[in-house]
């Protein structure tokens, strides 16, 4: 049979009057609540072995939160970083989490790891049907203004990209 936690007592804030906010307590009345046959809190697991699981071996590059004292028992390995944007992420993860710097370093990188794969796939022999894979078929039905924005955003930097080159030359 499980055990579930039993609900705490309300502290001393909950004994304060809350009789003039309108609307407070109306979900008390449990018939009130939909969700209520399904709320409960998880049982705890009886027959454990171990009080933390055995930490997964770490074979690869893995970043760590500066917010998180040590690693995680369980983590991802399927793609450590690597390249420019893994540089990038490495830098990122220096920071805060709450820093919005960290999440602008970390969406630069996931832009970038797709020109790294794309650069990758062709250095491979491969060359990508990029517009299919980013969905031009399905944006073309339904929102062929937005892809004509698109496609003319991207030959404007063409040309500027073709310009920005040929002073260079």
């Amino acid at each position: 049979m499980n055990t579930y936690i039993e609900a705490t007592p309300p502290g001393p804030r909950a004994q304060a009057d809350r009789s003039a906010i309108v609307g407070w307590g109306a979900d008390l009345d449990h018939a009130q609540r939909p969700a209520y046959p399904m709320e409960r809190t998880p049982p705890r697991l009886h027959g454990v072995h171990w009080d933390q699981p055995s930490a997964q071996p770490q074979t690869v590059e893995v970043l760590q939160s500066t917010e998180r004292p040590g690693m995680t028992p369980v983590f991802g390995t399927t793609l450590p970083p690597s390249g420019l944007s893994g540089s990038l992420r490495r830098l990122a993860f220096k920071a805060s989490e709450n820093d919005v710097r960290r999440w602008l370093l970390l969406m630069l990188a996931d832009r970038i790891d797709v020109l790294e794969g794309l650069l990758s796939d062709v250095l491979k022999g491969h060359v990508p049907n990029v517009l299919a894979e980013m969905g031009a078929k399905a944006e073309w039905q339904h929102n062929r203004a937005g892809l004509i924005r698109k496609l003319l955003a991207l030959a404007a930097l063409a040309v500027l990209a073709k310009l920005i080159a040929k002073t260079f030359r």
